[in-house]
């Protein structure tokens, strides 16, 4: 029998040994669980299991591109620029520097405020970034990164593409349910790794970075 193996948070399901406190009986194939079964520590779909074999492929190699230095100098949009200037306060705010913190946080609700909607936002766009992140900027980040020897970078790597993986889950979600799925339930965010989590409560610990509830937030419907 065969094992598939969560590509966000690692969870392993073993069809021998089924998920007995959840239904599933042991001996139950990968196949036969319903398709709209979700990974029971993360919520990610069955898309985003993989089967685990015994040798593990080593990584292809990547090396940087010139798009990735023009993508590196190219003018922030205001969507990102709230994103960058709200990290960064959150970022003081954890070393203890209020001041700076609530100006950072200024300038990201300004930003915000003069952000609109544009084709660039729709669930298609944001796939298609999506899918070129996971499938080129990722494995050349993580390149460097290997070949500099930066464990710090690795591990944030690590981190940010799992919760890419998974806001790639959600989305392909609401293309096939529409915002269905997210009717009378909560949208969680971990303040940490950015992980999403929907589900009537959050997680114990977040699946990717394992920070406790504390730290995952709840979001507030417009």
């Amino acid at each position: 029998m065969s094992k598939y193996v969560c590509t966000i948070c690692g969870f392993v399901y073993d069809e021998s040994a089924g998920i007995p406190d959840a239904g599933i009986a042991p001996g139950t194939k990968w196949e036969e669980l319903p398709e709209n079964w979700t990974c029971p520590f993360c919520g990610a779909s069955k898309a985003d299991f993989k089967e685990q074999h015994s040798a593990v492929p080593p990584a292809p190699e990547h090396t940087p591109s010139a798009e990735i230095a023009d993508e590196e100098i190219r003018e922030l949009s205001f969507g990102e620029l709230s994103a960058l200037c709200s990290n960064l306060a959150k970022g003081c705010e954890k070393q203890y520097l209020p001041e700076e913190a609530g100006l950072f946080s200024k300038l990201a609700d300004y930003y915000k405020s003069k952000t609109a909607f544009t084709d660039e936002n729709n669930p298609e766009a944001l796939m298609a970034k999506i899918q070129e992140d996971l499938s080129t900027a990722y494995p050349q980040s993580s390149a460097v990164a290997a070949a500099e020897t930066d464990r710090g970078a690795l591990r944030a790597l690590t981190w940010s593409e799992k919760v890419t993986r998974m806001l790639n889950s959600l989305l392909s979600r609401y293309e096939k349910e529409g915002g269905a799925f997210l009717e009378r339930t909560n949208v969680f965010v971990c303040e940490i790794c950015g992980f999403v989590y929907v589900g009537d409560e959050a997680p114990d610990i977040c699946p990717v970075c394992k920070v406790p509830k504390m730290k995952i937030a709840k979001l507030q419907r417009r």
